[in-house]
């Protein structure tokens, strides 16, 4: 079960945008931290095994699975890092009305 933050959030910027910029890059910063830490861990046993990572990296083919398996990370990824635009558009959802529709539209059609 997914649980959102409840209450106001946050903001530092003037502009909203760039407080969802902002959260958008430490995401992305986390995650390279994480992969930058596996990255040097798989290194480190490799060498130590006497294995020359780089050329077996070059001469790896994956199955169907295994591309599978990385498509449902990257997913994860992309949804952790829009989760914050998501949620506040489920929120901008919630609060629209029938009223406030038509006005928007009844102002666009007088220009």
């Amino acid at each position: 079960m997914k649980r959102d933050a409840k209450g106001k959030r946050p903001s530092f910027y003037d502009e909203p945008a760039l407080d969802q910029m902002m959260s958008m890059i430490m995401v992305l910063a986390g995650e390279v931290s994480v992969l930058a830490d596996h990255v040097d861990s798989m290194e480190r046993v490799m060498t130590a095994k006497g294995i020359d990572m780089p050329r077996e990296i070059a001469a790896l083919t994956l199955d169907q699975q295994a591309l599978e398996a990385r498509e449902a990370r990257r997913q994860a990824m992309l949804d952790r890092l829009f989760y914050l635009l998501r949620k506040e558009a489920a929120e901008a959802e919630k609060r629209e009305t029938s009223t406030g529709y038509t006005a928007v539209i009844d102002e666009i059609a007088q220009g």
